[in-house]
């Protein structure tokens, strides 16, 4: 089922009442509107004054749904997800656990190759310099010891952006645009793979003990050229904008329902990336080789 992402950015009070949630008016305690929870993948709230129940969370959690919670520069800053997802939680996590470096190196060298196809098609779509991101990508090695990823990341925001930009987490407009865009990113793979039953904790490749979204990082690499390309869109059409508009992030929340192609059938980017945390459990249970990753339709 393709679910909703709601954006919330003024005063609200959200309660659940007959399976809904219900946005009010906190002064008037006016209805603003009513969404089915099971019809909600992912809820962005963005303002101090916003109040959500205790039963409108605990059914969020019982559906697997996202919440992303901003801060006072309206980026996300925080998320909240259940503590399981699947019922198979535990045997998921000892297959997880139990997968071999070998096997892990391959899986991270499928997944740069992806990233990096991704990002061709993007500066492709966009008329730009692409031609040496097919040498990259052919020279990807198990585990990506020669970095390729970091090759192809020099020449693609280069032509990307321009020759001098610096794509940094807090650097210079428009990296904000960008960095609002992967936190929606992350918190839509860190759902599938709580969904799927893996700890997002354990990745592939990162390794940082202070982050708890190591495998949302992985997985998520070659979906941010999505993102990239929204983000184009947007400072295309305007380029003297430099605030994180409402508009914007409506513009970017569309991610979800973009069709993209995996397993060689057009999916919502939403339903591709559970797609892609089943494979890739598929893989640690020895049932599969290849993680499924999308490629622009």
């Amino acid at each position: 089922m393709i679910t909703r992402s709601i954006y919330i950015g003024n005063p609200a009070y959200l309660k659940l009442k007959d399976e809904q949630m219900y946005i009010m008016e906190p002064s008037s305690n006016e209805m603003k509107g009513k969404v089915p929870v099971e019809d909600l993948g992912l809820l962005m709230l963005d303002h101090f004054q916003i109040t959500i129940s205790h039963q409108l969370i605990q059914k969020m959690m019982g559906k697997n749904v996202v919440v992303v919670s901003c801060d006072s520069h309206h980026l996300p800053h925080g998320i909240m997800l259940p503590l399981y997802g699947h019922s198979e939680h535990s045997d998921r996590i000892k297959d997880q656990l139990e997968a071999s470096e070998p096997l892990k190196k391959q899986l991270w060298k499928q997944t740069i190759e992806c990233k990096i196809e991704n990002q061709k098609e993007v500066l492709r779509r966009l008329g730009n310099y692409f031609e040496p991101m097919l040498d990259y990508q052919n020279n990807v090695k198990s585990g990506d010891i020669t970095n390729m990823e970091g090759i192809a990341a020099q020449h693609y925001w280069k032509y990307l952006i321009s020759l001098d930009f610096l794509r940094q987490r807090f650097g210079d407009s428009p990296n904000q645009f960008f960095n609002f865009g992967y936190a929606v990113l992350r918190s839509i793979v860190a759902r599938a793979i709580v969904e799927t039953g893996l700890l997002p904790v354990l990745g592939i490749f990162h390794k940082n003990k202070y982050n708890p979204y190591c495998l949302a990082d992985d997985l998520m690499e070659p979906y941010r050229p999505f993102i990239d390309l929204l983000v184009m869109d947007w400072l295309t059409k305007n380029p003297n904008i430099e605030e994180l508009t409402k508009e914007f992030k409506s513009h970017i929340l569309q991610i979800a329902t973009k069709d993209v192609v995996i397993d060689s059938k057009t999916r919502p980017l939403l339903v591709a990336v559970k797609i892609t945390a089943t494979s890739l459990y598929k893989c640690y249970k020895g049932e599969k080789r290849l993680i499924s990753y999308p490629e622009f339709k």
